[in-house]
């Protein structure tokens, strides 16, 4: 966790590294919007500061990823389901 922001998972297969948002709601389209623009960019922010804390995962692959959980459903993992802005 870091001020304005925080990761719920950062995961490792061989050169790419997901940072995964965690988001469980009554079903899984609601999850799913609840990454809205305001924690997209906080998501992002927490990314850039993880890198830089992690130097050797500069020439990884980096993806934001998201789980999305809903009562009486398995849970959802979308590849990609925000934009890593790290600039």
């Amino acid at each position: 966790m870091v001020k304005g922001g925080e990761i719920d998972l950062v995961v490792q297969r061989g050169q790419t590294i997901a940072f995964v948002e965690v988001k469980a709601r009554g079903d899984l389209d609601e999850a799913a919007n609840a990454i809205h623009e305001t924690k997209r960019r906080r998501l992002c922010w927490a990314a850039r500061i993880w890198v830089t804390r992690n130097p050797w995962a500069v020439g990884a692959t980096l993806r934001g990823d998201a789980v999305f959980i809903a009562p009486g459903r398995l849970p959802r993992h979308t590849v990609e389901a925000y934009t890593l802005n790290l600039d």
